[in-house]
């Protein structure tokens, strides 16, 4: 360790843990000891200190003790004349200045107004944004898991220009990293800089600027140490399995852009504790490994055309990026990529320009298709006059071990891997997409074709072991794309029934999905035709077209063999392949209660279900709901107890449409234990709802449903309930 580094970096400790008791005495006498004090929208408290320490910091009063922990990790000042082992000590002093760190910047949310701006995205008068909430962690969580972001890069400082500073950010993208912005130099910040050349940011483009000071990489520091706890089940106050955790799955590194000041090196060596290196482009002093760490890099003097592949070496990670012969780049980055009106070169929706669209895969036989043939069929977006144009995306598929069951799976892919193409925007699906194309794409040479090259270069790089051939047809004249569409609905049409009539008595095979392992060892999702992936994102024939795409990834076909409880949905075959796969930790499994032996979590449930003794019931809550529930814990707090592969009897992690299943929570009872729901979930799924309760002869049911507008406790809920004659009231007790 170079003893000049590890003297910067005390000295940046010293100051800054001085800095933070300076602050907080003064804040204290400001509010008093008893004053909340939070990051908004967390039940990690403040991360970096709740994982390090176990302290759960809520008021002024808490942060006393934690500015004692800093101290006693401050190491001496090196001296002159002997020399040490400074690795050590560098490593308590870059602890001590995240936890300093991390209590100056929730000081900042005490400010009137709060200097942060507390959305997913900066708007025109705010660029900073500050802390992520638990919202994002887990939104943003499943990038993480399934590689789509395979880490991030913490950037610190300015460039040169606002142009580099822009291709940098560009490249970054580019290799699907996220980018988290803060601190200054010469008067100048990167995110700053973004902004000059009018470049999108926020978490949608994963371009984040999290603050103006060096004190803000907490915020990128605490999301690695939320997802330790979060997706990884790890204790708070395990600080060794914490850091271990981030070394070993968390893939992210350090750019330092400008002079490196003595608070830069002592952020950095907390930094390092992580197993997160340092690359700058400054010349300062050099670290290698030496056996102790794995990544306590200090790589100096790179120059910015080098700069992202060199920390992408220096980290150890591999970043696989297809191109394809588009004129505009592509990245998952820019799928969150907004485009305006005002910058609308085309756009095309059947629901708002009055002219038909769809977009519709189909398998074919092999002998009709030539591979890569892609045909525009009518104008061109250089022949268009206004705005609007009809769009029919016909793509056909042939393969030997294609089926005709994986059509749909293929097509849902289509908004992503259009969104992915800059200045590109798409939503929906089938006959309710929309797209639009922007003025700067149009201009530089995105034709129609290029949907064409996306979907062709995607699917069979995708799917190549179940897709042999692929050819795109491109439809624009709105006859012939009113005349498609007919057909297309047919098939989607035929598609709903055959996926509706699948049930859990229907198959002898579900599949395991052990994606999230990447981040939850022990966790393991058993998907069934009628319970798909607590994430959303993956039904039983999702999982069925994994597996023969990859028969070695994350979805693996498991017998369910005999029957120890088909009421609670319990498998002598599903029990043997969980405790295999959560490497011998879950015993046995039930798919149907939520009361006993529970499927585990990872982290990235889209609702929790949690049980209500007093109403004899249940609530669900979303991950977008930020509101104290009745069982007296945010979706936040639920969510620490819930995930990180853990059973926990009384609580599920699901998605949002496994409550309309006839099979959720059926041996506690089913839907009609649903006594309160945030509004705005209940408005989102209310036909499922009442279509299922009807099903089981209650009319009206969503309307019996409690939420935050009618009760907040669970005495109120049981008020509610009462008045509205809810069916839970005349059920056997759940417990």
């Amino acid at each position: 360790m170079s003893k000049i580094i590890a003297s910067a970096a005390i000295r940046g400790g010293y100051k800054l843990v001085e800095r933070a008791e300076k602050e907080l005495k003064e804040a204290t006498k400001k509010f008093g000891k008893e004053r909340l004090v939070e990051f908004p929208n967390t039940g990690y408290y403040l991360p970096i200190i709740y994982g390090m320490t176990g302290i759960k910091v809520k008021k002024l009063g808490d942060m006393e003790q934690v500015i004692e922990e800093a101290k006693n990790l401050l190491p001496p000042h090196p001296t002159e004349n002997v020399w040490l082992p400074y690795l050590g000590g560098t490593l308590d002093a870059g602890m001590a200045t995240l936890f300093a760190e991390e209590i100056i910047e929730a000081l900042k949310y005490l400010d009137q107004p709060i200097p942060y701006l507390i959305a997913p995205s900066p708007d025109e008068e705010h660029l900073w944004i500050g802390a992520a909430d638990d919202k994002i962690l887990r939104e943003r969580g499943i990038e993480f898991v399934d590689g789509t972001a395979p880490g991030f890069a913490a950037c610190v400082g300015s460039l040169p220009d606002a142009d580099t500073a822009a291709k940098i950010a560009h490249e970054l993208q580019e290799k699907s990293l996220y980018v988290f912005m803060c601190a200054e130099h010469n008067g100048k910040r990167m995110a700053e800089q973004l902004k000059e050349k009018n470049v999108q940011m926020g978490w949608e483009t994963r371009l984040v600027p999290f603050g103006p000071d060096i004190t803000a990489a907490v915020f990128a520091l605490g999301f690695a140490a939320r997802a330790a706890m979060s997706f990884g089940g790890v204790k708070p106050g395990d600080a060794k399995r914490i850091l271990m955790y981030n070394r070993h799955r968390v893939f992210a590194f350090v750019l330092a852009f400008g002079e490196v000041t003595d608070e830069w090196y002592a952020t950095a060596a907390g930094a390092i504790n992580y197993g997160f290196p340092t690359i700058a482009d400054t010349d300062i002093p050099t670290i290698y490994p030496r056996g102790i760490c794995l990544y306590e890099h200090v790589v100096p003097n790179i120059p910015h055309a080098e700069i992202v592949e060199k920390a992408l070496q220096v980290r150890g990670l591999k970043v696989v990026h297809t191109k394809i012969d588009i004129p505009v780049s592509y990245a998952p980055a820019f799928e969150g990529e907004r485009i305006r009106k005002e910058d609308v070169f085309l756009e095309v929706s059947g629901f708002r320009t009055g002219k038909p669209s769809f977009e519709y895969t189909v398998m074919r036989p092999s002998e009709s298709i030539e591979d890569g043939k892609i045909e525009v069929i009518g104008p061109d977006l250089d022949e268009i006059e206004g705005e609007s144009l009809a769009l029919g995306l016909v793509i056909e598929v042939a393969g030997a071990r294609f089926q005709k069951d994986f059509e749909p799976i293929l097509e849902r892919q289509i908004h992503k891997l259009i969104n992915e193409a800059q200045g590109i925007w798409h939503a929906g699906q089938r006959d309710g997409n929309w797209i639009r194309i922007s003025k700067s794409a149009y201009d530089k040479g995105f034709r129609l074709k290029h949907f064409g090259n996306i979907i062709h270069a995607k699917y069979h790089e995708a799917y190549s072991s179940i897709v042999d051939k692929v050819a795109i047809k491109i439809y624009t004249k709105e006859d012939e794309v009113k005349e498609l569409l007919a057909e297309a609905k047919a098939s989607y049409l035929a598609r709903d029934e055959r996926t509706a009539g699948m049930t859990d008595e229907g198959v002898d095979i579900f599949y395991s999905c052990t994606l999230c392992q990447s981040f939850a060892p022990t966790h393991v999702c058993v998907v069934t035709p009628e319970r798909p992936g607590l994430c959303g994102a993956y039904s039983w024939l999702d999982c069925k077209a994994s597996y023969e795409i990859d028969p070695y990834g994350a979805n693996k076909p498991v017998k369910k063999g005999e029957a120890i409880d088909e009421k609670k949905g319990q498998w002598k075959g599903i029990n043997e392949a969980v405790y295999l796969l959560s490497q011998n930790k879950i015993e046995r499994m039930n798919a149907y209660t939520m009361l006993e032996d529970v499927m585990t979590s990872c982290g990235c449930f889209e609702c929790i279900s949690a049980l209500l003794p007093l109403a004899n019931g249940i609530m669900v809550v979303d991950r977008d709901s930020t509101m104290m529930t009745p069982c007296g814990m945010k979706f936040s707090t639920l969510a620490g107890s819930v995930g990180g592969g853990l059973q926990t009897p009384g609580f599920i992690g699901h998605s949002k449409f496994y409550i309309g299943s006839k099979k959720f929570i059926s041996a506690d009872g089913g839907i009609l234990r649903l006594t309160w729901m945030p509004k705005n979930l209940k408005e989102q799924l209310r036909a499922r709802i009442d279509e299922r309760a009807k099903e089981l002869g209650v009319e009206g049911f969503c309307d019996m449903i409690a939420d935050e507008t009618t009760a907040l406790t669970q005495e109120e809920v049981l008020t509610y309930l009462e008045r509205v004659s809810h069916p839970a009231l005349k059920m056997e007790p759940m417990v």
